[in-house]
């Protein structure tokens, strides 16, 4: 049983949220979610957009922590990170360096790999490339090397945006022009048939510990950006329908991408569990969502913890690092 420590009440904490992604609103939506968590649990909290009024603010009046509730590449890609390393301000999550390896998915997928860690077969397509090779040759070759079906989705991004599932070699041109319009490379990769799940991992001061994993059951087969936030087209089940065996299989693979990508604090590995009950890893999130339907909160319900007062013990554990 994971077990939380307190954090001093007169801890001033600082939520980020917002930035200028297409992950926005989600962002938001965490944001304000992380703030009521927090002060539900007695914590000193307040919420800023990371804007240009956010520098000048943590000079005047620096937090003794950071929440970085930010989505997409503010939030993700180790910038905002590296920033409040300079201010010198502690922050909740993975380092800089670590964040910008997983934030590109082909980057973070090859350093599973050579950890031995499963992860479906795939090809990162940068737009240019993609144009100077001819689009037809690539195609063709990509269908003939990975077979039907294909999943399409952005290097570097998350919500869902800009990702597909090909199941005729037909439907793929339009695949890649979906993904390009949200990121300048498309990784396409090799689509593993199976239940949908995500496994939180959190340090709350003992050691990273996997939560109990969430099944993702989405009405109309495709997890994307709508299946993720709109009430009604997603069902979920914490913990998932798992037998003890595979859900043990599938704690011990994330708890291993979470360390192969030298992440600290928290993080959400998804995964898709193959009809032989393996697990193969789709992706690591270093700034996991905290919405009313995100995985992590599910998670944390599922294992009988208070959702403030694991946010309070991940800032304990950040202030007592200190910045860096």
């Amino acid at each position: 049983m994971i077990t939380t420590m307190g954090t001093p009440s007169e801890t001033h904490v600082l939520v980020l949220a917002g930035g200028l992604s297409y992950e926005r609103d989600v962002s938001l939506r965490s944001g304000r979610r992380v703030l009521d968590a927090l002060r539900a649990a007695g914590l000193s909290a307040e919420l800023r957009d990371a804007d240009v009024t956010l520098l000048p603010s943590l000079r005047e009046d620096p937090p003794d922590a950071v929440v970085i509730a930010l989505h997409g590449a503010t939030g993700e890609d180790g910038s905002l990170r590296g920033v409040l390393d300079l201010c010198g301000i502690p922050y909740v999550g993975c380092d800089a360096r670590a964040a910008r390896l997983a934030w590109d998915k082909p980057t973070a997928k090859s350093m599973l790999r050579e950890a031995g860690i499963p992860t479906p077969d795939w090809v990162a397509l940068p737009h240019d490339r993609f144009s100077e090779l001819g689009a037809v040759a690539v195609l063709d070759r990509i269908a003939e090397r990975l077979g039907m079906p294909l999943m399409v989705k952005p290097a570097q991004g998350g919500s869902g945006l800009g990702a597909a599932v090909v199941r005729e070699a037909t439907a793929l041109p339009a695949a890649m022009v979906g993904c390009f319009a949200y990121d300048s490379t498309a990784l396409v990769e090799k689509f593993v048939p199976g239940t949908d799940v995500a496994v939180s991992v959190v340090d709350l001061g003992s050691g990273p510990q996997a939560l109990p994993a969430v099944e993702i059951v989405p009405r109309d087969g495709v997890y994307d950006y709508a299946a993720r936030y709109t009430a009604g087209l997603t069902t979920w089940h914490a913990p998932a329908r798992l037998s003890a065996s595979v859900a043990a299989e599938v704690a011990e693979t994330a708890l291993a991408a979470h360390e192969a990508l030298g992440l600290r604090d928290l993080s959400r590995v998804d995964l898709i569990v193959d009809s032989a009950g393996r697990p193969h890893v789709l992706g690591v999130n270093v700034s996991p969502g905290m919405t009313e339907t995100s995985l992590l909160p599910l998670a944390v319900q599922a294992e009988g913890l208070d959702f403030g007062k694991v946010l309070g013990a991940l800032v304990g554990r950040a202030v007592g690092r200190g910045a860096g």
